[in-house]
């Protein structure tokens, strides 16, 4: 489709140069760009038109309904220039394209499709009929199945975007495409080495490692671009190297930690803590020459049990069983639970007078220097005031008792 010429001017032979001379250094990788997109014209259908129509239909949501109506006079008139034909359903909320009898061009149909697409993933008319440029990819990343909880989902979706969409913006500037993060998908449109840039970037934000990690690793390669004599030497001492380092528990510390939980709700902490610290001799093994006893299987189990002759039915009625006296025994447990939070607690009688308690004379001193040093809103007037009513009292008592 396209004239290609070799070192010296000279035309190709089936894509090979005629002649390569070796005093100039060229090579055959190096007079042939294979990653050049070809270009395809008019006058390469030797036909005219194609010989078939190709249709694609596209079902967008209720919610697109108003803004695609708005739009699409617009998309009418870009597919018209292409010479291909569409049609809007709001009835069945669907969008159809197909090709006409002027229609030269075998792949604009896909590319008419992917706009289609685009507009029912909510990415704007502007930035959808660019995909009808032939050096315009995109791609549709479907994240929602990659992460089974959705508060996780959440997060790691909104780490991709990142605070007023600076993640974003970083990654479209680095790889040159447009993303759109939007429900359970990310749309991409943008050349096809920044799309693969863009679906490792999305699908490693959802297993848990952070966009900035690629960012970095970008931003790195695009300088290391500009330097040509680097062109054909290997980048990985230049590019960080992240891995995650998950510090494993040793099997001691797992059983601290249980000893602790168990003696601080017992009480005990202190004392757990210092048989923890104390350091445990390994019992040195007894030597046998023989092998250990090989652990039996499970067939070999059901074998001994009588449930390897069972049939179906009676395996799933015996595991029924088990499940339902479980599921009894929990209730139980949490029926005892529930009635202890409504015992009363058991509250000792107090004795009418303590052992070893202070006389009422002495009462009455405290309460007569206290006074004396205006401790109180209401002090007495004179020393006497305090025993005098404290020896009433008592004589009402004593009578009392009498």
């Amino acid at each position: 489709l396209r004239a290609a010429k070799g070192a010296k001017g000279e035309p190709e032979v089936d894509g090979t140069p005629a002649t390569l001379h070796e005093d100039d250094g060229a090579t055959e990788e190096d007079t042939i760009n294979y990653w050049a997109a070809m270009t395809f014209t008019k006058d390469d259908n030797k036909g005219g038109h194609l010989l078939e129509e190709s249709s694609f239909a596209v079902l967008f949501p209720q919610y697109r309904e108003k803004y695609i109506r708005e739009a699409w006079p617009h998309v009418t008139r870009a597919l018209k220039e292409v010479h291909l034909d569409c049609k809007l359903d709001l009835i069945e909320g669907s969008m159809t394209v197909n090709t006409t009898r002027k229609t030269w061009d075998p792949y604009i149909i896909i590319k008419a499709r992917d706009l289609i697409k685009m507009l029912a993933r909510s990415v704007p008319y502007v930035q959808a009929l660019r995909v009808l440029e032939d050096e315009m990819q995109c791609d549709i990343i479907k994240i929602g199945n990659l992460v089974r909880a959705k508060e996780r989902f959440v997060k790691r979706r909104d780490r991709l975007v990142g605070p007023n969409g600076s993640t974003l913006k970083a990654i479209e500037l680095l790889t040159q495409c447009y993303v759109l993060v939007h429900g359970n998908t990310v749309s991409a449109m943008g050349p096809f080495k920044g799309i693969k840039q863009v679906r490792k970037i999305v699908e490693d934000c959802m297993k848990n490692y952070h966009p900035i990690y690629h960012i970095k690793t970008l931003m790195i390669r695009r300088e290391l671009e500009k330097d040509p004599t680097l062109k054909s030497e290997n980048w990985e001492r230049f590019l960080p190297q992240f891995k995650k380092t998950a510090v494993k528990k040793k099997k001691g510390d797992r059983e601290m930690a249980d000893k602790i939980k168990a003696a601080a709700a017992d009480g005990g902490l202190a004392a757990a803590l210092e048989e923890g610290g104390k350091k445990k001799k390994k019992e040195k093994k007894v030597y046998t020459p023989f092998p250990p006893q090989a652990l039996p299987r499970k067939v070999d189990e059901q074998l001994e049990s009588g449930e390897y002759f069972l049939s179906t039915q009676e395996k799933d009625a015996r595991k029924q069983a088990a499940r339902s006296k479980k599921q009894k025994d929990t209730v139980a447990v949490r029926k005892v639970e529930r009635e202890e939070r409504f015992v009363a607690p058991k509250v000792e009688a107090k004795s009418a007078a303590k052992k070893g308690g202070d006389s009422l004379a002495e009462v009455g001193e405290r309460l007569k220097a206290s006074s004396s040093k205006g401790g109180g809103k209401k002090a007495a007037a004179d020393e006497g005031g305090v025993a005098n009513y404290l020896g009433g009292s008592a004589r009402k008592r004593m009578q009392s008792g009498d």
